[in-house]
């Protein structure tokens, strides 16, 4: 087998927290910063260097799901990394790992198919988008470090900052994971050596600049930052947004559709168990398209499911539209606002029983929406998804700044919608007599 070398050598000037890791030796470790500082290419940059030095060693590049990694990681490591091993000889959306001359081996794996990494042990595991993982997801992987061919063994990833009550972010404040924090300093195509902004850094940040409420917040200034008059206070990403499982077949099903053009249209697949919980299982979050293009991709993702219902928008023709497609009458939603609000949070957070009866599946999301995405930061200008907009689903406010706590600022808010329209079906509806199941193709 013949290797790809680089042709020439390349530079790579790390400083600030991205040349403080290179230097870290501690067992658990997080690069916290605001988007675009760089922390990706360092901890590649660290993983290919320890390759390099220790021969036999082993390590892995890991991320919730393995299909978010192919554009991301891998490119980054390929093209700007460059490492001395063979990188041609899979496609990356199908790569399982890197092999060096020297024996060293870095794998590639998502936590949503572990098995790679249950039979494995390593030197060095690199979360990337460490605040997607679960705090299971994380601990299990502590237990993945112990193949002993280097003087360390650590656990190590980067992240953009989230809701001040995430599991990772008190994990670094009790001190149990090292927080190295990064600046947008640290990177060289937005600040030059002599601390000037590069004309690549100004269009970055200015487009950082835009984004608005926590997202600006966190991914601007790296705050740990929650929406002020947030709604939905009690919820939790480490409770509410658990990884998928199979529905079961006695289950109840329901749709819920927001309709939408310009604004998305978001459609929820919803599950219902035998003691209550809903679960959020499926979803389309998408502009510009027709009713009609969605309903024939609710179609092809419905293929075989039995719903009682499909709950929807007021709107008279495209109710029609989807009758028409999905062949099944469709059931105008309970549109109250306030006490549709009232009964998200008494879900979330419930008087009687020891757990919440409302949780949404991690990747339930069908198809992302590129309209949504800046095409130069790689950052979503706003929601993607309806987990995006619990966040950022905020009580108005009147001139003086004072709260409207009967009144939602109406932006940013269409997922949010679907959700107040399932869960008041939910919980005024038994099982009806009738459903349907609707035809396709996965």
């Amino acid at each position: 087998m013949t290797l790809q070398l680089p042709a020439k050598a390349r530079i790579y000037a790390p400083r600030g927290a991205a040349l403080e890791l290179l230097r870290n030796h501690d067992g658990e470790l997080m690069l916290d910063g605001p988007a675009g500082t760089g922390k990706s290419r360092a901890s590649l940059e660290k993983l290919n260097a320890l390759a390099e030095k220790y021969p036999g060693s082993r390590h892995a590049i890991v991320r919730k799901t393995r299909a978010s990694i192919t554009e991301t990681a891998l490119v980054t490591f390929e093209q700007h990394v460059k490492p001395r091993c063979d990188t041609a000889n899979q496609q990356r959306r199908v790569r399982q790992s890197y092999v060096y001359p020297n024996g060293s081996e870095i794998i590639v794996a998502g936590l949503d198919n572990p098995v790679k990494l249950m039979s494995s042990e390593f030197d060095t595991i690199y979360v990337m988008e460490a605040t997607e993982a679960t705090l299971n997801d994380w601990e299990f992987l502590t237990t993945r470090l112990r193949n002993g061919n280097m003087p360390y063994q650590q656990l190590f990833g980067d992240c953009n900052p989230g809701a001040p009550s995430h599991w990772l972010n008190r994990r670094m404040q009790a001190g149990m994971t090292t927080r190295l924090l990064s600046r947008h300093t640290d990177n060289p195509r937005l600040y030059a050596a002599d601390g000037t902004l590069t004309e690549f850094g100004r269009s970055y940040l200015g487009r950082l600049d835009k984004l608005t409420g926590p997202r600006r917040e966190r991914l601007l200034f790296g705050k740990w930052a929650a929406a002020e008059g947030m709604i939905y206070t009690d919820w939790r990403e480490d409770v509410h947004h658990i990884d998928p499982f199979p529905i079961p077949p006695d289950w109840r099903r329901f749709l819920s559709i927001d309709f939408g053009f310009i604004h998305p249209f978001v459609c929820g697949w919803w599950a219902i168990s035998p003691d209550g919980a809903m679960y959020l299982y499926r979803e389309i979050y998408m502009t510009r398209r027709t009713v009609y293009d969605h309903a024939q991709t609710i179609k092809a993702h419905s293929a075989g499911e039995w719903y009682e219902a499909i709950v929807t928008d007021h709107d008279a023709e495209d109710r029609a539209t989807l009758e028409q497609v999905l062949g099944q009458q469709t059931t105008p939603a309970d549109k109250r606002v306030l006490s549709g609000i009232q009964a998200v949070q008494e879900r979330l957070n419930p008087l009687e029983g020891p757990k919440p009866r409302l949780y949404v599946m991690r990747g339930s999301l069908v198809e992302r929406d590129p309209a949504l995405v800046d095409s130069e930061t790689g950052l979503a200008n706003g929601p993607t998804c309806t987990v995006e907009e619990i966040d950022g689903y905020v009580w108005d406010k009147k001139p003086n700044g004072e709260t409207l706590k009967e009144k939602p600022v109406k932006q940013g808010d269409d997922g949010m919608d679907m959700l107040r329209y399932a869960v008041m079906y939910a919980n005024n509806n038994g099982r009806p007599m009738f459903g349907v199941a609707l035809e396709g193709t996965r």
